[in-house]
């Protein structure tokens, strides 16, 4: 799933089956989010993962991206079980 807000563009949630992952389908969605978002007039592209998950750092970073200088921040509305 990906959006943009009119200010940046986000990815939430790119997934592919264990079973189908190193064969190319998460470039070509990241592709196609990237051409998307660009003709819609996106000027950059925010995605958030987590600091412990290395192989989909090295995924984004092997696609151009790299790690801002931001922090995230969140509040639990419904507490986990």
């Amino acid at each position: 799933m990906a959006g943009f807000d009119g200010h940046r563009g986000s990815v939430f949630y790119l997934a592919i089956d264990p079973e189908s992952q190193h064969l190319g389908y998460g470039r070509q969605l990241m592709t196609h989010i990237e051409e998307a978002l660009h003709a819609m007039g996106c000027p950059k592209m925010n995605i958030l993962v987590r600091a412990t998950n290395d192989e989909v750092l090295a995924f984004y970073r092997k696609l151009g991206y790299s790690v801002d200088d931001a922090v995230s921040i969140g509040k639990r509305l419904i507490p986990d079980d």
